[in-house]
């Protein structure tokens, strides 16, 4: 890895397993998360990502491309399956150790710039996923 290169450097921070603990979904933050589950686990290799229930049922998957070079981070990503597969969706990032938060807008829409939902906008936060 080229410590040089900013996209480099988050796409080996991002490799793992992660547990989602927050999702706000069109400015309502006891929204229904119809993509995930409680505590549902996602595993990123390389810029592959997969959902999982924490009993092991797919849920969502897919790819991801970043830009860390800009302000907010952006990351895109684009599902295999479900009701979005194939569409690229505009997001940003933040990465802090073991913490990683995207706020995503709908396909078509632009990228967001700050972390805070509004209709048409989907944030998810997570942390690093260590097995008891």
């Amino acid at each position: 890895m080229d410590a040089s290169d900013p996209n480099a450097r988050d796409l080996a921070a991002l490799q793992g397993v992660w547990r989602q603990v927050a999702f706000e979904e069109n400015g309502d933050s006891a929204a229904i998360d119809s993509t995930g589950a409680p505590d549902a686990l996602t595993i990123i290799d390389g810029d592959h990502f997969a959902v999982r229930t924490l009993q092991g049922a797919l849920l969502l998957e897919g790819r991801f491309t970043l830009d860390a070079s800009v302000t907010p981070r952006a990351i895109t990503w684009i599902d295999a399956i479900g009701p979005d597969a194939g569409v690229p969706l505009p997001a940003s990032y933040r990465l802090e150790g073991d913490a990683f938060v995207f706020i995503a807008a709908d396909a078509g829409a632009p990228r967001p710039t700050t972390f805070r939902t509004v209709p048409g906008l989907t944030m998810r936060a997570f942390v690093r996923h260590v097995p008891a």
